[in-house]
């Protein structure tokens, strides 16, 4: 969908910023572009009363403890809840979908034709995938019961799996070292790319997008056992995986757990925000934020549009327009004017222009992607420190930060003799087609690494000699070791799509109709007891045995119990061998 109504001037946007407006009685009021324009024009002081959240997808990441009570902040300072916000937001999103679905088929659309695919980075853990589940669920996008309508996605994935699908001229190779593609750059071929290009540039109207089942070029470069990196940094995280083709089929193993971190291109508005707070003091911004909210807003549009006119090789000065009220507030707050502030400052490469601008010079605008960008290529290169990558072929820059020139730069000067850099051209909407061709065929992904290991705590028969004698637990005569660390799966095991870890337990009482088994985490593979150095209780398994019985209760029941770990969220059922019933199991992340 391109028609997000209310774009900025001067930024042509694939995406709708993630922005929120509630009313004064918090029920949603509008998303995108529309909130924050009307946000915008509200009355200054009538604004304090609506609530506006921009920003927020990071704080399912950010949050250690992420539960469904976790609150956001609005720009009021009032508190919200979080699974509120996202229920909002992905509210909002399927009744748009249904509608442009419906105006486009000339005929309605029912909720129930649509398959969702949610895409959440790699990096985030079982609980926020939960929490987009949950969220999901609240914003009546699918039911529990249906929950299989919904699938989550792992970003870095779904880009994976489009850049497969790239033909050459879909793509913008940065290593001008390597022959494109194989032939020498003769002037056929250059006629070829630019003939390429241009149909590209007149079909860029076109809303619809083909999924092309042509091997493309690329394809047809990659061979069986074929690694390649796909890089996908974002407003918020930076995300990396590592893949090896798997012919005939051409299906994905990931062959290193997806690893990455906040170093998304939020980093460099933080910056911008330091460094007005070393030009005009901590205290005045923050103030300012709070009293003039939308001319705050103002502000961070003219640095985005002027963020995104950074490149390595530029010499003219970037400006940057104060808002009116800017000024204004500033000379109320301090009794002196912007300009002497500047002057004072000593921040010597940003100046003051008469226009009304602050004057920043290219290296200015350039040390503020610098340690956002410092961040992402000190990870790639642990990354290609591992045996696992040292042979990668391609990586693959994705994701709406890789437009920014600078980090291309970055990437190139540091990688570009080790393996060949592509950008697709579409490179903001790479995850977005992806996560399509993923929800067309969820099993293009066979094996996942594990990012953590899983288990379960058990009682042992106790060894002399083996178990520490703190952990014996003597019960009706017979010596048991407690504490013991059952594990399902390690931490970077390959796991195969469909591979299922199996366990039986029994009701320590034959009458007990629930069993609640807690599930515990760490990044070791070799634990032995819940109790072990970084061992985190981190879900629940909930088997609820009402249902299940016939009439007779069996002395000992059995309950056997499979659990999957290689698919993007964990997932378990349960059967009573007793009686062959399904019973109904849990497997909770956030609420345990």
């Amino acid at each position: 969908m391109r028609r997000w109504e209310g774009g900025d001037p001067g930024v042509s946007n694939q995406k709708t910023p993630t922005t929120i407006l509630l009313t004064p009685e918090r029920k949603f009021h509008s998303f995108g572009y529309a909130a924050r324009d009307f946000y915008h024009d509200l009355d200054p002081n009538e604004a304090k009363q609506w609530l506006y959240l921009e920003k927020f997808k990071m704080k399912l990441h950010t949050t250690g403890d992420l539960t469904m009570d976790t609150d956001l902040t609005a720009a009021n300072g009032k508190k919200v809840k979080a699974l509120e916000i996202f229920a909002y937001a992905l509210q909002y999103f399927k009744e748009q979908a249904l509608k442009e679905l419906s105006d486009q088929a000339g005929s309605e659309f029912e909720n129930s034709d649509v398959r969702w695919v949610i895409t959440v980075p790699a990096i985030w853990k079982q609980p926020a995938k939960q929490f987009m589940r949950q969220a999901a669920y609240q914003a009546g996008l699918v039911s529990p019961e249906n929950s299989e309508q919904l699938i989550i996605a792992l970003e870095p994935e779904a880009a994976s799996i489009y850049c497969r699908k790239l033909r050459l001229h879909q793509m913008i190779e940065l290593s001008s070292k390597a022959a494109v593609n194989g032939y020498s750059g003769s002037d056929t071929v250059g006629a070829g790319f630019t003939q390429a290009k241009e149909h590209i540039r007149r079909n860029r109207q076109s809303r619809t997008f083909l999924v092309e089942n042509v091997i493309g070029e690329i394809w047809s470069e990659l061979e069986e056992g074929d690694k390649y990196v796909v890089v996908d940094s974002g407003g918020g995280t930076v995300d990396l995986t590592v893949h090896q083709i798997r012919l005939p089929e051409g299906h994905l193993k990931e062959l290193y757990k997806a690893t990455g971190g906040p170093y998304g291109s939020l980093g460099v508005d933080y910056e911008f925000e330091k460094l007005l707070y070393k030009i005009f003091g901590e205290d005045f911004i923050e103030q300012f934020k709070i009293k003039r909210p939308a001319a705050w807003v103002d502000l961070m549009i003219a640095f985005e549009s002027r963020k995104r006119a950074a490149a390595p090789d530029r010499t003219n000065p970037l400006n940057i327009t104060l808002p009116f009220s800017f000024i204004d507030y500033y000379k109320k707050f301090r009794g002196h004017s912007v300009e002497h502030a500047l002057r004072k400052s000593n921040v010597d490469f940003v100046k003051w222009s008469s226009q009304g601008m602050l004057r920043m010079s290219p290296d200015a605008m350039n040390a503020l992607f610098k340690p956002t960008i410092d961040s992402i290529i000190e990870h790639l290169r642990d990354l290609f420190q591992k045996p696992e990558v040292s042979t990668v072929k391609f990586l693959f820059l994705v994701g709406g930060f890789a437009e920014a020139p600078l980090l291309q730069q970055a990437v190139q000067a540091a990688f570009g003799d080790q393996c060949r850099i592509i950008i697709p051209q579409d490179v903001g909407l790479t995850i977005l087609k992806g996560a399509v061709l993923f929800g067309l065929d969820p099993a293009v992904i066979k094996v996942r690494r594990s990012p953590l290991t899983y288990g379960v705590g058990v009682l042992n028969r106790y060894v002399e000699g083996k178990h520490p004698p703190e952990k014996l637990l003597v019960k009706d005569g017979t010596r048991w070791c407690t504490d013991v660390f059952d594990k399902f799966i390690s931490a970077d095991q390959s796991v195969a799509l469909g591979e299922l870890v199996k366990r039986s337990y029994t009701p320590a009482k034959p009458s007990q109709l629930v069993i609640v088994i807690n599930i515990y985490s760490s990044e070791h593979d070799n634990v032995s007891f819940i109790t072990d150095p970084g061992v985190k209780k981190c879900g629940t398994l909930r088997l609820d045995l009402t249902g299940t019985s016939g009439t007779a209760v069996p002395a000992r029941r059995e309950i056997q119990t499979l659990m999957q770990f290689g698919d993007t969220e964990i997932k378990a059922t349960a059967i009573d061998i007793a009686t062959s019933k399904s019973v109904k199991v849990g497997i909770d992340f956030l609420n345990y």
